[in-house]
């Protein structure tokens, strides 16, 4: 790494990437159905760090309401974001639906636990604006001058 780069404890590194993804996942229930309870939520959260921990990803935080969860998750770039979130949601629905079987009345979910929707935004860096001023400011070089090197093919 650059030694101008402020060292980060989010900045993790392979063997040939440094990398700091964040992302912010929301996930609503079918129907938005108002079915979680605090330890609906607990095992929720339990079962969300294990799949986060099984594509070598963090979950740095999670919490949610009755019809919704939000969860922050640090991953490396190897992972689809999309491959991730069905699994979060597959893997937490069979779970869910399986040990709260009072809370989740197939009947009334018709056989869903979670919307087919999401919600995904990246987090974490500096803002747009600054990323923008940086790359503009980066000095690119001037045309090539005449020479040994940058001769021009003959007419």
């Amino acid at each position: 790494m650059s030694p101008r780069w402020e060292q980060s404890p989010d900045l993790r590194r392979g063997a040939y990437v440094a990398y700091n993804l964040h992302a912010h996942l929301v996930f609503v229930t079918k129907y938005r159905r108002k079915v979680f309870t605090g330890p609906m939520l607990e095992r929720c959260e339990e079962i969300m760090r294990s799949v986060c921990d099984s594509f070598g990803a963090e979950l740095r935080d999670f919490n949610g309401e009755r019809d919704h969860v939000h969860l922050l998750v640090h991953y490396p770039p190897t992972v689809a974001l999309s491959k991730l979130v069905n699994s979060l949601k597959g893997v937490s629905s069979r779970y869910l639906r399986k040990e709260f079987p009072y809370q989740v009345n197939r009947n009334i979910m018709h056989g869903r636990f979670w919307s087919g929707s999401y919600f995904a935004g990246s987090v974490g860096g500096a803002p747009l604006a600054v990323v923008k001023r940086y790359i503009e400011a980066q000095g690119r070089p001037g045309p090539q001058p005449e020479g040994r090197w940058g001769d021009s093919p003959p007419a």
